[in-house]
């Protein structure tokens, strides 16, 4: 018919909650499909966050009051604020799902959760069917923030999802190369008491994120891991030899104990191979970095 108008295209809105590195990675790759709205409780970061394409709203997971805005605004909620810094519960992830449940508009929702909700696994190899057994307060709050968001979908019919994520390394990601830590002098464990350790480029998690909004199924986990297999140890001098730098000092666990604090300590204390097969069959997700020699290489 002429002279008639042209039909206004509607993007579905994206709330983003936790926009740092990764969620501005994600924000590059959706900010033209989608209307992207990022909680944040700096004001310092508005500029930042504007300039991305998102349109920052105020508000602070500790501070239940500061979310009531949050209720009916948006199709999908991509969820990679950390928990609290103390206790086995997860606070903030609470305040978020209990503010969004006032309005009924959420269909999809992705949590960023972490692989340390398994704990120690001798080194095993294994799907996201392993029972969780968390030996931190730190991976406990995971635990914890994981059961309430599978509760939330199970109770409203939002299309909930996990990703469980191991360690992000990218060479523009703030620290997030090992070259910071091998420049620090910080040892790894002799080969015989090494632990393995997972990894995803930071770029393919966002890309992980992106594919999880769009396909992933209801209660379901996924590995946002790569493909590599390697010990702690040999991840580090992998980076030291592409860096030119030396490669650190390898100490028995007993010896570590006198020289690293409890946080640093309890990462050598957990050794597991996480499978990522339905990370790329179920999600279709082709990593861009399959293993850390190509993302340190080229990423």
């Amino acid at each position: 018919m002429h002279g008639a108008l042209p039909r206004r295209v509607v993007r579905p809105t994206l709330l983003i909650v936790g926009c740092g590195d990764v969620g501005l990675r994600v924000l590059r790759l959706l900010h033209k499909r989608w209307r992207i709205l990022a909680l944040t409780s700096s004001p310092d970061r508005t500029t930042e966050l504007r300039v991305a394409g998102a349109l920052p709203l105020a508000g602070n997971l500790d501070q239940p009051s500061t979310l009531a805005r949050l209720a009916g605004l948006a199709d999908a909620v991509l969820h990679l604020a950390p928990p609290p810094a103390r206790g086995a519960r997860d606070t903030r992830t609470a305040n978020l799902l209990h503010a969004l449940m006032r309005k009924d508009r959420v269909r999809r929702f992705v949590y960023a959760s972490t692989s340390g909700v398994y704990g120690d696994c001798g080194g095993a190899r294994f799907d996201e069917t392993r029972p969780l057994q968390p030996t931190t307060e730190r991976a406990m709050r995971r635990v914890d923030a994981e059961a309430r968001v599978r509760w939330y979908g199970r109770h409203t019919g939002v299309r909930c999802s996990v990703l469980r994520i191991p360690g992000i390394y990218a060479t523009d990601r703030p620290g997030g190369h090992p070259r910071e830590r091998l420049e620090r002098g910080m040892p790894v464990l002799v080969a015989n008491e090494d632990v393995y350790t997972n990894h995803i480029h930071a770029d393919d998690l966002a890309r992980a994120c992106v594919v999880a909004l769009h396909r992933a199924a209801p209660q379901r986990v996924y590995h946002a891991s790569d493909d590599s297999e390697l010990a702690m140890g040999d991840y580090f001098d992998l980076a030291a030899d592409l860096c030119g730098l030396p490669r650190p000092q390898r100490l028995t666990l007993a010896q570590a104990q006198s020289r690293l604090s409890p946080m640093q300590l309890s990462f050598m204390r957990e050794s597991r191979r996480l499978v990522n097969r339905r990370l790329k069959a179920e999600l279709r997700l082709a990593l861009r970095y399959p293993t850390v020699a190509e993302g340190l290489r080229n990423g």
